[in-house]
């Protein structure tokens, strides 16, 4: 990736982690097409030459290298920053202190960053977090059929690291927002219509599912997995039941969602933490859709017990009422909306497309 120059000017700049991920690819290719020329995007590999061209700035670094986000920053006025940079669910399993690093230390980098240039400049820096479903934990499948759709604060006991990570950086955010250095005689603390230095908003995702890109390292991958190598003509063994319930939503709808959050003003804002979701299909009732559009698709299933098991102590249904009433979320698809008009005809193109 060419590296832009360090300079002595602070321009103003939306910054975004974790740019080559899935959300990356949308968030960039979003807030570019809305004439957003002040771009600035990292990651710890090299972006795809189609963002980089949607970006002012592009860089290699690494959320847990706090000098090297410090020299980084320095020429640049962050008002907005939308941290996406995680090693997620079943990656984290595989090395969990690694995740935790990651996770963890490199939220606290965001967001001590956004403490401080929102003292230096007077006004709070936006820190849009986006957490996950993984948050959640049920003690048995039983307790989660019976308790159907749930709050943001509801039934929240993670089984996984990425779960633990993700709940404990939406605390993190909400200290930096509410009582930041609350005992220090020059502090700026905030009531819950008006924050500090910091202005943190977490948007907890379901599964999500992209005709663009192919998920990796995600336990809900079994749907968008399932979809592509039905594109591909390839067989495909999906790692949990066919009753395996939780909620997804499309790409698009997620990335949408963010920004519908994002622009919100903050005095409307009744939480810290929104749940969204779409739409809350077994794993079976999406293998009859796929094999509606690829008949010749071949999918069967043969559970991983540990990853069944992170499934099931995941909730089955979100319920969205405070992201609908606050900021007005409100889902584009149903699942078969979403394969008819958006994965099925990107996706055949896409693979159409591919030598």
């Amino acid at each position: 990736m060419e590296q832009s120059t360090l300079g002595e000017r602070r321009q103003p700049a939306v910054f975004i982690t974790g740019a080559g991920g899935e959300v990356g690819h949308g968030l960039i290719s979003t807030l570019s097409g809305e004439g957003r020329s002040d771009i600035v995007a990292t990651d710890l590999r090299d972006l795809e030459q189609s963002l980089r061209e949607q970006c002012a700035s592009t860089y290699l670094a690494d959320v847990c290298d706090r000098d090297a986000l410090d020299r980084l920053l320095a020429m640049y006025q962050v008002k907005e920053i939308y941290h996406l940079a995680a090693v997620l669910s079943t990656r984290a399993e595989l090395a969990p202190e690694v995740a935790h690093q990651v996770n963890v230390t490199g939220t606290v980098n965001i967001l001590q960053i956004a403490a401080e240039q929102g003292r230096m400049y007077g006004e709070p820096v936006k820190v849009v977090f986006p957490s996950s479903i993984a948050a959640y934990g049920f003690g048995s499948l039983a307790q989660k059929t019976k308790v159907g759709a749930v709050t943001e604060y509801e039934y929240c006991k993670p089984s996984t690291m990425y779960g633990c990570n993700k709940l404990y950086c939406e605390h993190l955010g909400r200290y930096y927002a509410h009582s930041y250095r609350q005992l220090a005689q020059d502090s700026v603390q905030g009531d819950d219509k008006n924050r500090g230095v910091v202005d943190f908003r977490c948007v907890r995702y379901p599964g999500l599912i992209s005709a663009e890109t192919i998920p990796t390292g995600g336990t809900s991958d079994f749907v968008p997995e399932m979809l592509h190598a039905a594109a591909r003509g390839e067989a495909y063994k999906c790692f949990v039941r066919e009753d395996s319930r939780i909620p997804f939503m499309t790409m698009p709808e997620a990335i949408n969602a963010t920004l519908q959050l994002a622009a919100a003003p903050r005095n409307e804002l009744t939480q810290i933490v929104y749940n969204i979701a779409s739409f809350s299909p077994s794993a079976g009732e999406v293998a009859e859709v796929v094999k509606q559009y690829f008949p010749e698709a071949i999918i069967t299933f043969e559970p991983d017990q540990r990853r069944q098991a992170i499934v099931d102590s995941w909730p089955e249904e979100l319920d969205c009422s405070a992201a609908k009433d606050d900021w007005g979320f409100t889902p584009t698809y149903t699942l078969e909306q979403a394969f008819e008009e958006y994965l099925v005809p990107r996706i055949t193109k896409q693979y159409e497309s591919t030598p």
